[in-house]
C-alpha cells in the first residue's frame, strides 16, 4: 500500500511503525472471508482490508477522524482472524491498537458513550468494584424497561451464575516435590465473575508439583483499557504487573501462567508495549517471554494420570480468538482434554469470533448478539455434553446463547485428575457416554469388518 505521511509525521515513532505496517498490505483480500463483520455485512469498510485503508487516511490526515471512520473501526472485534489468513502477515493487531489510541485522543464521542466507556475502564479492571457493580445490577433488574439502552445491555450481560473469589497475595505450596515455581495472573473481571477457574488452576498446578505465587501488586493486565484506545491507562496496569513479577523472577520463576487467553495475549506483548520506554523495555520483554497459557504450560510439563471414574463425556472445544489467532495455542488444550479421557470434538467455523472480544459485547451489542447466536448454533450442532474453552469472556458471552454447560478447560482437567466436579456441572444431568468401540483384530480385517 502506498502511503503519504510527511517527514514531520514520520519522526513520531508510533506513526513510523504504523506506516511500516500499512506498507506491507497488498490488498490480496484473503482476510475478508474470515472477518466476522465483513461476512455478516458484506461491507468493504467492515473488512480488514477496508479498515486498513481507513486507518491510513485517518493517520495521514491527523486530527479528529470522520464519524464513519470511527464507526467502522469501533465495529472491529480485534479477533485477528485476518492475521491468520493474511498472505503477507500484516501486523494488524498493532495497527488497530494505534488507530484506537488516535481515536481516543482526537475524537469527541457523544456524552452517553463517553460515560459508558469511562465506566467500563474504571470498573472492569478492579474485581471488587466490578463485583459490587454486578450486585447493584442484579438489584436494578426490575427497572430494566425504563433504563437507557446502554444500561439495559450491561444488565443483560450479567451471567446467570456468578461465583466471585478475589485472591490475596499468597503462595500455594506444591503437592510433593517442587518441580516448578510459577506466578499466576489472578485476573480482574474473571475473579469477579468466576473464581472457580483460579481455584481449579491452582489445584491442578499444585497436583503437578508447582508452587503457585499470587504476587503482591499484580492485577489487571491492561488489555480492556488498551483495546478501548486508553493506552496510557493500560501501561499503568502493565507496569505494576511487570514490577511485581520482576521481583519474583529475581528469586527464580519458571513461568507466568495465565488462564484467560485475552490477558495472555496482552502480557505476551508487553515487550512491544514498552519497547521504546527507557528502563522498562528489558523487564517487559523478560516478563513477556515467561508468559504461558495454562494449557500451553501443562502440556509442556505433562498431564498426570487421570483418575478413574470420570466419564468420557463428549466435549466441544471452543477456540478463543486470542489463543488461536495470536498465541497459536490450538492443539495443546485439545490434547490435554483427550489425555484426560474426554472425547473432544471441533466446532464448525472455529475461526469465527463468538462476539465477546473484551468489552465488545457491551459496546456493540447487536453485532455481538448475532455472532454469539451463530457460534452457539455451530457448537450445538456437534451435540456435546459439555463445552470447554480457555477464556472467561467467551464463557460469559456463550452462556447466554448455548443452553449447554460451559466450563474452563482447567476445570475439566482438574476434575479428571482428582479434583472436584466443576460447580457449574453440579446438579446437571449429563448423558452417559457411548461405550467405546471394540478393538479391531486381525480376524476382523480378514473378514472385511475392518
Amino acid at each position: 500500500m502506498l502511503t503519504n505521511f510527511s517527514a514531520a509525521q514520520l519522526r513520531d515513532p508510533q506513526i513510523a511503525e504504523a506506516n511500516a505496517i500499512l506498507q506491507t498490505c497488498v490488498h490480496y483480500g484473503f482476510c475478508t472471508n474470515t472477518c466476522p463483520t465483513y461476512v455478516l455485512t458484506r461491507d468493504e469498510n467492515e473488512s480488514p482490508r477496508g479498515r486498513i485503508d481507513l486507518i491510513r487516511a485517518m493517520l495521514e490526515k491527523g486530527g479528529p477522524p470522520e464519524l464513519d471512520t470511527v464507526r467502522h473501526l469501533d465495529n472491529c472485534l480485534s479477533c485477528l482472524s485476518c492475521m491468520t489468513t493474511c498472505a503477507v502477515k500484516v501486523d494488524y493487531v498493532h495497527l488497530i491498537d494505534r488507530a484506537r489510541a488516535h481515536i481516543e485522543g482526537n475524537f469527541r464521542r457523544p456524552p452517553a458513550e463517553r460515560v459508558v466507556r469511562a465506566l467500563l475502564a474504571r470498573v472492569l479492571p478492579h474485581p471488587r468494584v466490578f463485583g459490587a457493580a454486578m450486585a447493584l445490577g442484579c438489584v436494578a433488574r426490575p427497572l430494566r424497561p425504563v433504563l437507557p439502552r446502554r444500561l439495559r445491555t450491561m444488565l443483560d450481560m450479567i451471567p446467570p451464575r456468578v461465583a466471585p473469589d478475589v485472591l490475596a497475595p499468597q503462595v500455594f505450596r506444591a503437592e510433593g516435590a517442587v518441580r516448578k515455581r510459577v506466578a499466576l495472573l489472578a485476573g480482574c473481571a474473571q475473579q469477579a465473575l468466576n473464581g472457580d477457574i483460579n481455584a481449579a488452576t491452582i489445584r491442578l498446578l499444585q497436583r503437578h508439583g508447582c508452587e503457585v505465587v499470587i504476587a503482591a501488586g499484580s492485577g489487571c493486565c491492561g488489555s480492556l483499557n488498551l483495546h478501548m484506545g486508553r493506552e496510557e491507562e493500560a501501561r499503568v496496569f502493565a507496569r505494576q504487573n511487570i514490577r511485581a513479577w520482576e521481583k519474583l523472577h529475581e528469586d527464580g520463576l519458571d513461568a507466568l501462567v495465565i488462564n484467560a487467553s485475552g490477558c495472555g495475549t496482552t502480557v505476551k506483548d508487553y515487550g512491544h508495549l514498552f519497547a521504546r520506554e527507557r528502563g522498562m523495555a528489558r523487564p517487559a520483554a523478560e516478563i513477556a517471554a515467561l508468559a504461558r497459557d495454562v494449557s500451553e504450560f501443562l502440556w509442556a510439563i505433562g498431564l498426570c494420570e487421570p483418575s478413574a471414574g470420570v466419564p468420557a463425556y463428549r466435549v466441544a472445544y471452543h477456540d478463543p480468538c486470542s489463543m488461536q489467532h495470536v498465541q497459536n495455542v490450538i492443539e495443546e488444550p485439545r490434547a490435554l482434554l483427550r489425555a484426560a479421557g474426554f472425547e473432544v470434538v471441533d466446532v464448525p467455523e472455529r475461526h469465527f469470533c463468538c462476539g465477546s472480544a473484551g468489552t465488545y459485547n457491551l459496546l456493540q451489542p447487536e453485532m455481538a448478539k448475532a455472532l454469539g447466536e451463530r457460534k452457539a448454533a455451530h457448537i450445538r450442532s456437534t451435540d456435546p455434553d459439555i463445552v470447554a474453552t480457555g477464556n472467561i469472556g467467551c464463557m460469559t458471552q456463550l452462556s447466554h446463547y448455548l443452553g449447554r454447560p460451559i466450563v474452563h478447560t482447567v476445570e475439566l482437567l482438574d476434575w479428571a485428575t482428582g479434583g472436584p466436579k466443576p460447580p457449574v456441572l453440579q446438579g446437571v444431568t449429563l448423558r452417559a457416554p457411548a461405550p467405546a468401540a471394540p478393538a479391531k483384530t486381525e480376524a476382523d480385517a480378514s473378514t472385511g469388518i475392518w
